[in-house]
């Protein structure tokens, strides 16, 4: 089979039952992107504001939140076996409409791309020594483009193969430098230490009491849960039964919620004085600018090189790798969907290389700067898009007596002012009332949606439940 023949991977179509798979091999997936660096440094930088308690019980709460709306999405994709955002455009948003969820969860996977590319660099940096030129970056980045392309042309079941060996390895890895680390380190507290960033810091987060730590804690991991909610739904088109995509949903949110922020925090603890005195010392660095480097994405990675060595290096690669390809794959789903949303049916090698550029973009500009910032929003509207086909699954479509998937309207405006207005109350106007931000916007999605889609816009339900699907499939 052609390259390009394997990569289309129904793309635009429903998943036949015969590729569909149980939740072990899917799980494999949703642990996969989840378990990097990058989830790594939230745990950290979670437990540094809250301490290692608030952090953890945070994690809990979100991985159990996660683990819903990741099983309410992939049953949808599973009864109609179509990806995240091909499925919007039956529930919730209309063709046309459902631009806006390739825009958000495509910027957001490719976010993610372009800050696990910018994480290895400097790891390649720190563990190689040389110089921040233009040509080293064009060397590094462009070999690492190569790389995510092609192990994500040949498809889903080549991804799954993938992130199955790389996440057994990544774990054994992981533990082992773990275990190493926190074995030299004789403070009795590594498991219940307190908040430990300055009290001026904490104030500025909205951190000073324990229930404003637990919703710091809570709006940043929601962000990841939101986008791995969205991931499932392009897993969930695979699953053989809705339970085997709520088993992968659940182990990929304990990993990224529990896991990760347990070892990420432990990690971090024991390593950071032995960090911070690498950057006063060998790098010459003056105390302040070590502590603010330590406490960074890039100082996570320093942090598993410096105690690490050669595994240091083989678990850095490990943990992007497997990620990336899972990132460039459901990156180039929302790009498909794009395109074909807006009448240019685009083959899928294009959309894996327009999302790998699209990522080398984003590290031009920065993304590494910016990502706290993008993160929790990001999260807000992830949640609100994921809520609205939720609703309208399970609800609205009931209610209109549609059954299986419709014809679609061009833009399902109940779902578009919905997404809009629930994400302006939770992240702009009441986020000093209802602090933990998905709470207003999940449930202004839920509680508006149904409103305007069954009152103000309900002739298109009716027209909609009445016309039979008839895109044709992908060639």
């Amino acid at each position: 089979m052609k390259i390009d023949g394997r990569m289309e991977d129904h793309a635009l179509e429903p998943v036949p039952q015969h590729l569909r798979q149980g939740w072990l091999k899917l799980s494999w997936n949703t642990a996969g992107i989840v378990t990097t660096l990058v989830q790594l440094f939230l745990g950290a930088l979670t437990t540094f504001v809250a301490g290692f308690k608030i952090a953890m019980a945070a994690g809990v709460f979100v991985a159990v939140i996660g683990s819903l709306i990741g099983w309410a999405c992939g049953h949808i994709a599973f009864k109609t076996g179509l990806s995240s955002t091909v499925m919007a455009r039956h529930y919730g948003f209309g063709k046309r409409g459902s631009l806006i969820g390739s825009l958000i969860f495509g910027f957001m996977i490719i976010g993610f791309l372009a800050l696990e590319n910018a994480l290895l660099y400097a790891g390649f940096r720190f563990a190689f020594g040389f110089q921040d030129t233009l040509a080293n970056k064009i060397v590094v980045y462009g070999l690492l483009t190569v790389a995510w392309i092609f192990l994500t042309a040949y498809g889903f079941e080549a991804v799954s193969k993938v992130s199955t060996y790389t996440l057994a390895a990544f774990v054994g890895l992981l533990l082992f430098i773990t275990w190493r680390v926190v074995r030299s380190h004789a403070d009795g507290h590594i498991f219940d230490f307190p908040a430990l960033f300055p009290p001026e810091a904490l104030a500025s987060l909205g951190a000073t009491s324990d229930l404003g730590k637990f919703i710091f804690c809570t709006n940043v991991l929601v962000g990841a849960a939101g986008a791995l909610a969205l991931v499932d739904a392009d897993l969930g088109r695979y699953a053989r039964s809705s339970f085997d995509i709520g088993a992968a949903a659940a182990v990929g949110n304990f990993s990224a919620q529990i896991c990760m922020v347990f070892v990420g925090g432990v990690f971090m603890y024991a390593a950071m004085s032995e960090l911070v005195m690498y950057y006063t010392t060998v790098m010459q660095m003056a105390p302040e600018a070590a502590q603010k480097l330590a406490m960074s994405p890039e100082g996570v990675t320093a942090a598993f090189l410096l105690f690490g060595g050669g595994i240091g290096v083989a678990l850095m690669v490990l943990a992007q790798g497997k990620a990336q390809v899972l990132n460039t794959y459901s990156g180039s789903l929302a790009l498909s969907n794009l395109f074909d949303a807006m009448g240019l049916r685009m083959n899928r090698v294009v959309m894996v290389v327009v999302a790998n550029l699209i990522g080398l973009l984003m590290v031009a500009f920065g993304i590494l700067d910016q990502f706290n910032a993008w993160i929790e929003i990001l999260g807000v509207i992830t949640t609100s898009f994921a809520g609205i086909m939720i609703v309208d699954y399970f609800i609205v479509s009931r209610k209109v007596g549609r059954n299986g998937l419709a014809g679609t309207e061009l833009v399902n405006w109940a779902g578009v002012i919905t997404t809009v207005v629930a994400t302006i109350l939770a992240h702009y106007v009441l986020n000093r009332i209802v602090t933990i931000q998905f709470f207003t916007s999940l449930g202004v999605s839920v509680v508006l949606y149904p409103i305007l889609r069954l009152t103000l816009f309900r002739s298109s339900v009716a027209a909609c439940a009445g016309s039979p699907l008839t895109e044709e499939p992908v060639s």
